[in-house]
């Protein structure tokens, strides 16, 4: 209140002292011009009258003005001011509902309804931000279970007397598969994070993009083997990417892993790679179970699992990493399947221009 009012008395003074300059000068040219029109000299006792009428008008007159102006503020700046102050002490107090409404109407120029608007986005951004990030910790939560409780169950039967080696070891095995999976959701989830808020910067090299994708399928063999599956290649030579290698080579084990792991034994697996215009093109088909539309809408989110029936091999992270390396070297992905005839994941990249 101290703070009000020393304001206001700064807000008089400036009018007064405005006035006063504005009026004195207008009052002596006045005084001058009708002097000089009428040749009437006046004496200072009218000079006098006439200055003291001034300066209570003066007086009067910053009063008004302080007041109209207070009014003013009060209205076009504190009130809008103070709605934005309370949402925002609503927003550090984790309500992100909160939403500011126009003061002026919804299609106001109104700097402060622009300031609302912005503020109403940036607050369903952070409630969205909240949303993901409540719902990331619930997901890592459950996948960090599963394997933790394999291990403590397994890890417990190990210790019974008189176990036979056949046991040992199969309880050995399931151990060590879960401390995989373990160390694996760790991995990609740290990777993504990196991704997420931009620690891992693309250093960019020209390579054949045919030869690394050919390396990577290599890296299969034993589980195209392992099921039985038939692998069939379509790769043009020549295709030319100044990517980041190592990023996009998580693109590529990633959709050869889901590709192998959701096709059945004695299915295929297809790879193919393609010049269109300045893009080249890579698709990864399978003949796995596919992917239903209302999937497929969720399938580049964060530990999303469309076929439970798979879920203990993977902890629903892989596309995740693939979209933000793909979105982050610039280039595009896709998802087109059918349910129980296949999935194909195509996969768009600049091409490296010729000197």
């Amino acid at each position: 209140m101290k703070k009000k009012w020393l304001f206001a008395l700064r807000q008089y003074f400036a009018f007064f002292i405005l006035m006063d300059f504005v009026i004195t000068c207008c009052m002596l040219l006045f005084l001058n011009t009708l002097t000089r029109v009428t040749g009437i000299e006046l004496t200072e006792e009218k000079i006098s009258y006439a200055a003291q009428i001034t300066f209570v008008n003066i007086l009067f007159l910053s009063l008004l003005c302080t007041i109209i102006d207070g009014l003013r503020r009060k209205l076009t700046v504190e009130r809008p001011v103070q709605r934005i102050l309370k949402a925002a002490e609503q927003i550090m107090e984790g309500d992100f509902s909160v939403r500011i409404r126009p003061l002026y109407g919804p299609d106001s120029d109104n700097e402060f309804d622009v300031i609302a608007d912005y503020f109403n986005k940036m607050a369903q951004e952070l409630s969205g931000t909240e949303t993901l990030r409540m719902d990331f910790i619930a997901n890592v939560s459950h996948e960090l279970k599963t394997p933790l409780a394999v291990i403590q169950n397994y890890g417990t039967m190990l210790q019974k007397p008189g176990l036979s080696e056949e046991k040992r070891v199969e309880y050995a095995g399931a151990v060590t598969d879960a401390a995989r999976r373990l160390a694996s959701l760790i991995t990609n989830i740290l990777k993504l994070n990196k991704l997420e808020n931009q620690q891992i910067y693309p250093v960019a090299e020209t390579y054949d993009l045919g030869e690394q994708l050919c390396e990577c399928l290599l890296s299969f063999e034993s589980t195209w083997e392992e099921k039985n599956l038939e692998i069939d290649t379509d790769i043009e030579e020549g295709v030319m990417v100044d990517m980041d290698a190592e990023l996009l080579s998580l693109v590529w084990n990633n959709l050869f892993s889901n590709a192998m792991k959701f096709t059945e034994a004695g299915g295929m697996v297809t790879l193919s790679l393609k010049s269109e215009g300045e893009d080249a093109v890579v698709q990864v088909s399978d003949t796995g179970c596919g992917i239903a539309p209302e999937v497929g809408a969720h399938i580049f989110e964060k530990f999303y699992q469309g076929d439970t029936s798979h879920a203990s091999q993977g902890n629903g992270l892989g596309l995740a990493l693939v979209k933000r390396v793909v979105d982050i070297i610039g280039g595009d992905i896709s998802v087109s399947s059918q349910v129980g005839k296949g999935s194909t994941f195509t996969v768009k990249l600049r091409k490296k221009g010729k000197s």
